[in-house]
């Protein structure tokens, strides 16, 4: 079991790193799911990881970062369903 929350661990170190990263370099956007995703996803593992190795700071932190995640999923969700569609043009056949 230790094996498996080791990997689980280090996958979600690179989930979070990643997501950083990628935001940094400007591949990514901050209110933009993947983003979003990819935080969600690392600090639910980093969690996982570090409750069971019984790091408490780090587990209260990657709860916080899940709970940002997850907020930030639900926004994005939020704000997307208050924008208007555009209408589209008609298409002509010239």
């Amino acid at each position: 079991m230790s094996v498996v929350v080791d990997v689980m661990g280090w996958v979600g170190m690179v989930f979070v790193l990643g997501a950083y990263g990628m935001l940094t370099a400007g591949r990514l956007r901050a209110d933009g799911v993947p983003y979003q995703l990819a935080n969600l996803l690392g600090g639910v593992l980093l969690l996982v990881n570090t409750a069971y190795h019984y790091a408490w700071p780090s587990a209260a932190l990657n709860l916080v970062w899940f709970i940002i995640g997850a907020a930030g999923i639900v926004k994005g969700v939020l704000a997307s369903r208050r924008r208007p569609v555009a209408p589209r043009e008609p298409v002509r056949a010239d």
